[in-house]
């Protein structure tokens, strides 16, 4: 019924999909900068007591996507709720911190920012509907993945299979494809790369990709089923690609660069246009 009521009413829906979706944004911004840190000291722990078995080493301070509160990290400034106000509080405090006047890095309120536009082109391709509601979920798990590709080379197995379950939980009904294509998404989505890597670690004896490429692969799979895995990987070797060329003329140095943020846009376009995309592909090519 509610779904009813927000098509009667779209600029409704979309006011509500833009607010909250910038709320989502800027609890995005806070996985991207704290999941990383919570692994590494559940990682340095765990080393530590593997070292020291008989030793029951004290846990440190639990860090959470929740605790502790926010704070500058120049001053310790506990940060308020009112300069916490998406995409707001940052225009107010001109980029900078109330109490010490450091500056906060611009790529707080572009997160925020994107997470509302790309969620406002997710309701306006499917409108208020359950497609629209699934596609919102991926869109923001898309976005924390690529965050944290970009700044550790790491996705984590805590996003990534969650991700992928849900898409097979979801296809379970045929909300994007039926229960069997998401399985065999799955399953070649993760064959695929896996067989790419192994055949260039054996010609180079070097590792050309992560295994968080492979589950995020094998996750877009689950959701966009089988046929929608070779447009994800063209497009994704395209961008990266073009971007590689661009970093490596500006740079000078031929650096590894994370390849997870080029699957995850190139999956977010798969789901948004992939059947067009390809119809139109086998159109010009006389083969429909």
């Amino acid at each position: 019924m509610w779904i009813l009521g927000l098509m009667q009413n779209p600029w409704l829906a979309a006011t509500l999909v833009g607010v909250f979706s910038l709320c989502v944004g800027s609890f995005l911004n806070v996985v991207i900068y704290r999941m990383p840190l919570m692994m590494l000291q559940e990682f340095d722990h765990e080393c530590k007591q593997h070292v020291q078995p008989e030793v029951i080493l004290p846990r440190p301070p639990s860090l959470t996507l929740s605790q502790p509160a926010s704070r500058c990290p120049s001053c310790g400034h506990q940060i308020r709720w009112h300069e916490n106000i998406p995409l707001i509080s940052w225009l107010v405090l001109r980029g900078r911190c109330s109490a010490c006047q450091a500056p906060i890095g611009i790529r707080y309120p572009l997160v925020e920012l994107g997470t509302m536009v790309a969620s406002l082109i997710v309701f306006y391709v499917f409108g208020p509907t359950v497609q629209m509601l699934a596609g919102l979920v991926l869109t923001w798990v898309l976005i924390a993945l690529i965050g944290i590709d970009a700044d550790h080379q790491l996705l984590p197995d805590r996003l990534t299979l969650p991700l992928a379950a849900l898409g097979l939980a979801v296809n379970s009904s045929q909300i994007f494809v039926t229960p069997s294509a998401a399985i065999w998404g799955y399953v070649l989505g993760f064959l695929a790369l896996w067989i790419v890597y192994m055949a260039f670690k054996l010609v180079t004896g070097k590792e050309g990709m992560g295994y968080g490429d492979f589950k995020l692969l094998a996750a877009l799979g689950a959701w966009l089923g089988p046929q929608m895995l070779p447009l994800i990987v063209l497009l994704s070797s395209l961008v990266g690609a073009i971007i590689g060329i661009i970093l490596l003329k500006i740079t000078k140095k031929n650096m590894p660069f994370a390849f997870g943020p080029y699957l995850a846009i190139a999956g977010w376009i798969a789901l948004l246009w992939g059947p067009s995309i390809v119809h139109g592909y086998l159109q010009m090519s006389h083969l429909n």
